[in-house]
């Protein structure tokens, strides 16, 4: 499934990363784990390639992942795996030589990520996790002054990520409540923030923008417009009101249909809550007389109050409309399918975003250590027996 998704990807990018040649490795190590001689030539296979991609990747001599990663060697536990492999791969096709220095190879990488004991617990002393002091002690050739300020500058480049990223999730929620332009472009917040500073309203700038696509001077002309400024003005109360509207499940046209006044209407809209408690507000209200505009006056009494029946009837009927949208919710339309897949794929971003950028190198080396030796007690043993 991997190999499949990397075929999406740009081929010029993916000669300059090593996620496929670690993708190699962690099948071929699957293919040790299983045992499985079947694989075996598979395996000499994907080895060669993932060794082409690490040296195009990481530089000749490793030189460009040095340069990248300022002389830390995050990629140590990684070479001790692809050697390994390389000499199972080369003892089980009577390769014994190249069997030989390749797990001597990986023999010495293996030595030079051992941290010591004592070493591990000054750095845990002062106040890290076990698995991130580890890899500051790898990264920084077991050096206890180097990997505590390797964790501290960690530490804080995560706090300001964090920082950072609830600002864009806020900047985003509040770019998608402004809408898209005619060519379905989002709004840009640094010209919004532009405008907001020469002391124009937030939203209305932002509305002023997304009508002339983003065009600072088109949309400052547009405020400075009297005209304009007030059909603007009009515009965005009307969507605000809308917005509540779809909120709370019914509108003002529909209340004024049962009889009440269009400001009460509109007030009780602004208190918000649910369909059902804003008829009830207004009927509790001393000054409803929902009838007066009502084409049919034989649910009023002759005194002109209304009835406990007409109360009744007007919350029965906003229940039932009521029901009648629920029934229409369970249908969606493309758009709103559209939307559903959008927030999944976000879900996914957020997902791989919070994915730590070295822990691909944090290979537990246990298993190593047993084949390494497992193989190089076979290779004397193939060795006297010659």
């Amino acid at each position: 499934m991997a190999e499949e998704s990397f075929l999406l990807c740009d081929p010029k990018i993916l000669e300059l990363v090593d996620n496929i040649p670690i993708m190699e490795i962690d099948i071929v190590w699957c293919y040790f784990l299983l045992r499985d001689l079947k694989c075996l030539s598979d395996a000499g296979f994907r080895l060669v390639k993932a060794r082409k991609g690490l040296e195009r990747s990481h530089g000749k001599d490793l030189s460009r992942v040095r340069l990248l990663q300022a002389g830390q060697c995050p990629e140590l536990a990684l070479y001790v795996r692809l050697e390994l492999l390389e000499g199972v791969v080369a003892y089980h096709t009577g390769q014994n030589d190249k069997a030989l220095n390749a797990l001597k190879s990986a023999h010495a990488k293996l030595l030079q990520l051992q941290i010591p004991d004592e070493t591990l617990s000054v750095v845990m002393g002062m106040g890290f996790h076990e698995k991130d002091a580890k890899r500051a002690l790898r990264l920084n050739n077991k050096d206890i002054a180097t990997s505590v300020d390797f964790l501290i500058e960690e530490r804080a480049k995560r706090a300001q990520k964090h920082k950072d990223d609830l600002k864009r999730q806020k900047e985003i929620f509040e770019q998608k409540t402004y809408g898209v332009t005619p060519m379905n472009k989002a709004v840009d917040m640094q010209m919004l923030d532009r405008l907001v500073l020469i002391g124009y309203a937030r939203d209305l700038a932002a509305e002023s923008l997304r009508r002339h696509e983003n065009d600072f001077q088109k949309a400052l002309d547009a405020l400075t417009s009297p005209e304009v400024n007030s059909s603007i003005q009009v515009y965005i109360e009307s969507r605000k009101r809308k917005r509540q509207e779809q909120q709370v499940g019914i509108t003002v046209d529909e209340l004024v249909s049962m009889g009440f006044e269009r400001g009460q209407a509109t007030s009780a809209l602004e208190v918000g809550g649910k369909r059902e408690d804003i008829i009830q507000r207004l009927l509790s209200s001393p000054a409803a007389n929902p009838g007066t505009a009502s084409a049919s006056g034989s649910a009023f009494t002759e005194n002109g109050g209304a009835t406990s029946s007409t109360n009744h009837e007007i919350v029965a009927e906003a229940k039932d409309s009521e029901m009648e949208d629920d029934t229409a919710d369970e249908i969606p339309s493309n758009g709103e399918e559209e939307e559903r897949d959008l927030e999944v794929e976000g879900d996914i971003a957020d997902e791989i975003a919070k994915v730590d950028a070295l822990s691909a190198y944090d290979i537990n080396l246990d298993k190593e250590v047993e084949a390494i030796n497992e193989y190089l007690v076979m290779l004397d043993a193939s060795q006297d027996s010659g």
